[in-house]
């Protein structure tokens, strides 16, 4: 069986993300060969989509599971439709988490944990600008009183 891990660079050593459509890289490891191979996550810094691309990448790499710490609602519908298992793991190498799936030790995620867009990096904060929303601070609102 293939697995793939939401990694921040390639390799076994490799430190899993916790994000699976911006995660930089995807580290497939077979179980049956013990042979792997790295993808380049080519949707982690598209505007949008980037979740429904990386689980595109991942049916086509051949991969059945995926490992990973977070997953959203449209990556997770997508995996879902595709007939991709995911699982959740808080494990710290690709290699360890591997590992912990094989125990049987983590958990099987069959709803998104986040919300939509939450590893576009914005951290859960108001972000680029939004705090000019309305009118650009007091304009508009002079006279009012």
């Amino acid at each position: 069986m293939k697995v793939a891990v939401s990694s921040s660079g390639p390799g076994l050593d490799a430190k899993v993300d916790i994000r699976f459509g911006r995660c930089p890289y995807f580290v497939i490891f077979d179980t049956e060969t013990n042979e792997q191979a790295n993808m380049t996550n080519t949707s982690a810094e598209a505007g949008s989509g980037a979740g429904i691309g990386a689980a595109t990448a991942i049916a086509k790499s051949g991969a059945t599971v995926v490992l990973t710490g977070n997953i959203g609602p449209n990556a997770a519908r997508t995996l879902a439709e595709l007939g991709i298992r995911v699982y959740q793991t808080q494990a710290g190498t690709v290699k360890e988490a591997i590992a912990a799936f094989a125990a049987g030790t983590c958990k099987e995620i069959t709803a998104p944990t986040v919300a939509a867009k939450t590893g576009m990096g914005m951290g859960g904060g108001r972000g680029a600008g939004m705090g000019m929303r309305g009118g650009g601070g007091n304009r508009g609102r002079r006279g009012r009183g």
